[in-house]
């Protein structure tokens, strides 16, 4: 049966989590914040950690480092409050396999729990290369798990900027970094994508660079963002022709989300620029 410990002083206020159908069939075990994680830890195996901090501290993800040291294969999932962009790089080279702020989207939180019990071998698969107030680089794994977790740090991270923007422009990414990881990367583990996040006064700026031989854009019949406006479905045909699965819409949607999409020459490098209104850009 597969454990989970919950870490958190406020169990009423996270009812919503205990009682969420994915964690029935798990033996769960509830202690507060206080409490001698460490030593629990050497004493009992956990598949999966939920801790709640009041207000993360750098001694914090020292402490979260430590639980993966006793237990390698460990998957974290940390709530807070609130997360500064510091802190959420943290908690990446920390290794946590997820973080989300207050006020918490119930159904993305169990969700990812969900993932997490789903992974009886983790590896963590993101790297952080650099990270400076407005320019981070990773690199990562081609591996959808590694995907859905980089968007989600990404969520975070950029919680600062506008509504409209930041949702649009993390759209798209995710779109693009998929489109990297199979048919650059090809899914292979031992292959690496490579990413910036860039944050300037007026725009943000994502680079998604694979390991793949790279295209010509023009000649991706296979994909709807080549389809004429009239028959934008003609692309379905290449598709079934070729025993493609159904799909081909991420290029088109991802161009469509942001207001510049840059390939190199190559094909394998790709550039997604979102400008922002310049009244929110003010204040962010």
């Amino acid at each position: 049966m597969t454990r989970v410990l919950f870490i958190s002083d406020k169990t009423k206020e996270l009812s919503w989590l205990l009682e969420a159908p994915s964690l029935q069939n798990c033996e769960i075990e509830r202690v507060g914040e206080d409490a001698d994680v460490l030593q629990l830890l050497r004493r009992r195996d956990f598949d999966i950690v939920v801790t709640c901090l009041t207000t993360p501290r750098k001694s914090d993800f020292a402490h979260l480092s430590e639980m993966l040291r006793i237990r390698p294969g460990l998957r974290l999932i940390l709530l807070a409050p609130e997360t500064t962009p510091n802190d959420l790089i943290a908690a990446l080279r920390a290794h946590v396999f997820a973080c989300f702020s207050a006020p918490y989207n119930t159904s993305e939180v169990i969700a990812m729990i969900g993932r997490a019990l789903e992974e009886r071998d983790w590896k963590d698969g993101i790297e952080v290369l650099s990270a400076s107030d407005d320019w981070i680089a990773f690199r990562i794994t081609p591996r959808r798990l590694s995907a859905e977790r980089l968007v989600r740090f990404m969520t975070e991270l950029r919680s600062d900027c506008p509504i409209p923007e930041r949702e649009a422009l993390i759209t798209a990414f995710r779109e693009i970094l998929l489109n990297a990881m199979e048919h650059g990367g090809h899914f292979n583990p031992s292959q690496y994508v490579e990413i910036s996040y860039v944050r300037a006064r007026h725009a943000v700026a994502c680079r998604v660079k694979d390991p793949g031989a790279g295209f010509a854009l023009e000649e991706l019949r296979h994909a709807a963002i080549n389809s004429p406006v009239h028959d934008l479905l003609r692309h379905v045909e290449v598709r079934e022709a070729q025993s493609l699965r159904p799909g081909g819409f991420g290029l088109l949607l991802a161009k469509n989300l942001v207001d510049e999409l840059i390939y190199n020459e190559q094909g394998n490098d790709v550039l997604l620029i979102k400008y922002l209104h310049r009244a929110n850009s003010q204040v962010a």
